[in-house]
């Protein structure tokens, strides 16, 4: 298959990572292993189809490394590769951003403040990346 070719890296960032539901399956990953059922669960409005074309789009990209298991019925397990794992200081500067951002526009949600306060442990399978502080 013949490689993209882009006019800045930038477009290449997106081209990997964007779409509506990438940034979010990856913040699941980033927390670890999961299933096809663990992501659905943890994406409210994610169409099966939609999470099935994000997640071979990053799989062909070389981020995710998704693993089938020979059993009945079918189990299969998605994970960061070297690659994919290389995204967090990348997604860490966004994370920042956004952050700054929803406190210039005022739209600061309130589980916001609570993540932000709280042990990264105790944080729920749908919140927002890795916070380090």
């Amino acid at each position: 298959m013949p490689h993209k070719q882009y006019m800045c890296p930038v477009e290449a960032l997106v081209d990997v990572v964007g779409g509506k539901w990438k940034m979010p399956i990856l913040t699941l990953l980033f927390q670890g292993t999961k299933r096809y059922g663990e992501l659905r669960q943890h994406l409210p409005g994610v169409t099966e189809r939609v999470l099935t074309m994000q997640l071979r789009e990053l799989e062909q990209s070389g981020i995710v490394h998704r693993k089938v298991y020979a059993e009945v019925p079918p189990k299969v397990e998605y994970s960061l590769t070297d690659l994919g794992l290389s995204l967090e200081p990348v997604l860490q500067v966004m994370l920042s951003w956004s952050e700054k951002y929803l406190c210039m526009t005022e739209q600061k949600a309130d589980w916001w403040e609570e993540i932000r306060n709280s042990d990264q442990d105790s944080i729920s399978p749908t919140t927002p990346l890795l916070i380090k502080d």
